[in-house]
């Protein structure tokens, strides 16, 4: 039996630039051998002709160059979010609109946890009940007033619990810690902002980061990623620093020939708002990296730099929030973020660093410039992640520093209309998620869904770049649109890159990883405000098969 399979479709997409369009591709070994028409491919001996895609596109399988495994926590049993929610079946948990409607849903998972269990739910955001008053520990009373209550806000920033908590915790009016919540009164309300103030709500918190990074989750988050079209995604609140022990189950899940997809890790050397030795975490770092396989590897360090821009807590330069609330802090100061970067960098391991606000994403700059003159790796490619506030001048210097901007797109479809209306204010909402001015100044960018904050999902998360649409139908920022093309490549090579990874990864060319979304349309064939109706009929991981459930929902 012949070792070399062809593939033949109606239509491949390849974003190789040499040979950008095909109509076959052979299969060798898990990589692709030959990429063209069948005859081309035929010519490299002999072969077995499959024809199962001959009616589908082909295109490079997406990667998810910034997610996370917590969206498989994403059930009807712990889901309060506004917008529903995919399943991995392909099935769908519905939102919460208003606050009555989610304390009838903590009522409902209430009802089924034993006597001594913690209410653990995800999702919620207050935002969108405008004209209700902000959620509060007496809200969440109604569901339980002896039980601990604590619900993580859809940003994973904030919480909000309820009063049997915080009299378990001893969290009062004296509470010193920057983030607890206070009402007129000087009364904890009950919102607990960014982790040193989670982290008050230390048996909750602590169950819902151990549910979070379970390796019981990986299968399922992959399973809804292979329902996507995604081939390589990635843990961007990676652990394995702070528990190596679980590194050996992550290993025995991924590696597993019936696992749908690749995993990239990027572990955090501390919680956010604590310090540590950080180059003994960097020494450690390169120890964990002697354990990368194909399918799972240990990308890079993340750094948590600041918060979220819908809960007031992400750093803006000024003038600040438009509503005029502003809860932001830094996560760390500007010296201790230079001495973190030197100590990974001068090792070359890559460095993601989560900037919402515009002023975060300033002295992350500041520390790669200040790291590039003291070790001058050229090839770094550290990320901005999500940059959503980033400016015109911060993307030139982005390009002269060498500095790649991961864009947290999908935010203009969930939380557009409230960026206009409350965060950011109707003139400058159109320059967030500058995707055109990324590309425009030189930038390497890639897109992401942030899965768990939003579902995992490329074909949506291309729809927003290129069309910009608010669920008002309101356009963001025409001028900021990029090409079908553009988005497609951020998806797929631009993402690759950025895990430096781009010359096993991201497009379909000779001696890459068979690695293929199969879809019933080609992005760059359909009307651009079609791009997120693609169905995808399933994966291609190393050559190995992964059907997608065909009521399953590709991001939309």
């Amino acid at each position: 039996m012949s070792d070399t399979t062809i593939y033949t479709a109606s239509k491949i997409v390849t974003m190789h630039s040499s040979n950008p369009v095909a109509t076959a591709v052979a299969i060798r070994d898990g990589r692709v051998l030959a990429v063209g028409s069948l005859e081309e491919c035929q010519a490299w001996g002999p072969h077995v002709i499959d024809e199962r895609y001959a009616d589908a596109v082909i295109l490079p399988g997406f990667i998810e160059a910034h997610g996370h495994t917590m969206d498989a926590l994403n059930t009807e049993k712990t889901y309060v979010g506004f917008f529903d929610y995919p399943l991995a079946d392909g099935s769908t948990v519905l939102g919460v609109t208003s606050t009555a409607a989610l304390i009838s849903r903590l009522k409902e998972i209430e009802s089924g946890l034993g006597d001594d269990e913690i209410l653990l739910a995800n999702g919620l955001d207050p935002i969108f009940f405008p004209g209700e008053p902000r959620l509060t520990c007496h809200d969440l009373d109604e569901v339980s007033k002896t039980r601990q209550i604590f619900i993580r806000h859809a940003s994973g920033h904030l919480a909000t619990v309820n009063s049997a908590l915080i009299a378990a915790e001893g969290i009062t009016r004296d509470s010193l810690t920057p983030g607890v919540g206070k009402d007129e009164s000087g009364e904890p309300s009950g919102e607990l902002r960014e982790p040193p103030a989670m982290s008050l709500a230390s048996r909750a918190f602590r169950e819902m980061q151990i549910r979070s990074i379970n390796p019981g989750l990986v299968r399922t988050h992959a399973e809804m990623a292979r329902n996507a079209g995604v081939t390589t995604s990635t843990e961007l609140v990676g652990l394995m620093l702070l528990l190596p022990q679980q590194l050996e189950a992550w290993h025995e899940i991924v590696d597993a020939p019936d696992f749908p997809g690749r995993m990239v890790l990027y572990n955090l050397p501390s919680m956010p708002g604590t310090s540590a030795d950080y180059d003994a975490m960097a020494e450690a770092f390169l120890a964990l990296q002697k354990s990368d396989t194909p399918k799972m590897r240990n990308g890079g360090v993340k750094l948590i730099i600041d918060g979220s821009i819908q809960g007031w807590t992400a750093k803006m330069q000024w003038p600040g929030y438009f509503s005029g609330e502003d809860n932001a802090h830094l996560l760390t100061t500007p010296e201790e973020l230079k001495e973190t970067v030197k100590a990974f960098h001068r090792r070359r391991i890559n460095i993601n660093a989560h900037c919402n606000g515009n002023a975060a994403t300033e002295i992350f700059l500041d520390a790669v410039e200040d790291a590039l003159i003291d070790f001058a790796w050229l090839d770094h490619r550290h990320v901005v992640q999500h940059s959503q506030t980033s400016t015109p001048a911060q993307y030139r210097r982005m390009a002269k520093l060498g500095v790649c901007a991961n864009i947290f797109i999908n935010h203009i479809w969930y939380w557009g209309d409230q960026h206009a209306a409350i965060t950011m204010g109707p003139d400058r909402v159109r320059s967030m998620w500058a995707c055109r001015t990324a590309l425009d100044a030189g930038v390497p960018i890639s897109l992401h869904t942030d899965s768990g904050v939003t579902p995992i999902g490329h074909l949506m998360t291309m729809w927003c770049a290129v069309n910009r649409i608010t669920p008002s139908g309101r356009v963001l920022g025409e001028a900021e649109r990029i090409t079908p093309y553009e988005a497609l490549y951020a998806a797929t090579l631009g993402a690759a890159y950025q895990l430096h990874l781009d010359h096993e990864i991201g497009s379909i060319e000779t001696g890459k990883r068979a690695d293929f979304a199969v879809v019933d349309a080609s992005p760059l064939d359909v009307d651009p405000l079609a791009i997120c109706d693609i169905l995808v009929f399933g994966v291609v991981v190393g050559g190995e098969h992964f059907e997608a459930p065909q009521n399953a929902e590709s991001g939309s």
